[in-house]
């Protein structure tokens, strides 16, 4: 397979901006936040119940919050989140060998003034798959524990980019 070397990268980048595109997170002129990560900041992700619910949280606050969190919250995030398995790995006797995870969430973005107003809303969906030893159960308890924080990690990135490109796009109509 072919690497590509810097000087492609970089003629590819200004091919790239030539056409108007520009990544989402860029920052100002003044290397400050950019719009997009000022937005993300303002977000306040309300509770997601469970422990899975609990990581898909955290890891969206995480993602969030890089602006800084001196931002006054002016958006509320809701999320609806469900993890169902299914097994895919089927042996003679009908016991699974491997189970395969789907993670969906499906988002509601909300302004914090007095008609609670909808902005945006999205759906976000990540597949991860464990083995299931039989007879080892702390270990498979630690495997789903994992595989559910990689799908809780996936699902944030992908809500987050979709929230980026929302406010980025909203800008560009606005300006």
């Amino acid at each position: 397979m072919r690497q590509i070397g810097r000087r492609q990268v970089v003629a590819l980048g200004l091919a790239l901006s030539g056409c108007g595109f520009q990544p989402v997170y860029m920052p100002t002129a003044t290397g400050k936040a950019g719009v997009a990560q000022r937005e993300l900041a303002a977000i306040h992700v309300n509770l997601i119940p469970d422990r899975p619910g609990q990581e898909l949280r955290q890891a969206l606050q995480d993602r969030l919050e890089l602006a800084g969190g001196d931002v006054k919250r002016r958006y509320d995030l809701q999320v609806g989140f469900s993890v169902a398995g299914e097994g895919i790995a089927i042996q003679n006797d009908d016991t699974a060998t491997r189970v395969r995870l789907i993670g969906t969430a499906i988002w509601t973005l909300t302004a914090q003034d007095s008609g609670k107003t909808k902005l945006s809303s999205g759906f976000a969906k990540a597949v991860d798959a464990m083995n299931i030893l039989d007879s080892q159960y702390f270990a498979l308890d630690l495997e789903n524990e994992a595989v559910q924080k990689r799908i809780a990690e996936t699902l944030a990135d992908q809500i987050t980019m979709q929230l980026a490109a929302f406010f980025r796009k909203r800008t560009a109509a606005a300006g």
